[in-house]
C-alpha cells in the first residue's frame, strides 16, 4: 500500500516543474496562468469530488480526490507552502482530544 512518500514524490515533481518549466507540462501551464487559474481548478475538482461521492461511485470519487490533491499541491507550491507544514498540521490535529466543534443553531438546520 502506498504511503505518504507518494505525496512527497508528487510534491517534489510539482516543485520541480515550477523551478524547471517544460513546454508540454500541464503543471507548468497552471503556473503560467497563475493563481486565479489554479484556484479555479481547485474549485472545479472539489465540486467534482462532491458530485462523485454523492453519486456513490467509489472509483470515480477516488479519481476526483486524486485530482483535487494534485491541484492542491500545485496551489501549495505556487504559494510557497511546504508539504511538511501541512503534514505537521495534520499530525498536530490528529493528537487533539475532544476535537468536536460547538454547534451553532444554524448548524442544526443543515
Amino acid at each position: 500500500m502506498p504511503n505518504d512518500s507518494v505525496l512527497t514524490g508528487l510534491y517534489q515533481v510539482v516543485l520541480d516543474r515550477k523551478s524547471h518549466p517544460s513546454e508540454n507540462s500541464y503543471t507548468c501551464y497552471l503556473f503560467d496562468k497563475g493563481l486565479d487559474k489554479i484556484l479555479k481548478k481547485v474549485g472545479e475538482e472539489c465540486a467534482e469530488t462532491i458530485i462523485a461521492a454523492k453519486n456513490g461511485s467509489q472509483p470515480e470519487t477516488v479519481g476526483e480526490i486524486s485530482d483535487l490533491l494534485y491541484h492542491l499541491m500545485v496551489l501549495m507550491v505556487n504559494e510557497g507552502i511546504p508539504l511538511e507544514a501541512v503534514l505537521e498540521e495534520l499530525d498536530r490535529r490528529s493528537r487533539k482530544i475532544g476535537n468536536l466543534k460547538t454547534f451553532h443553531q444554524s448548524d442544526h438546520n443543515t
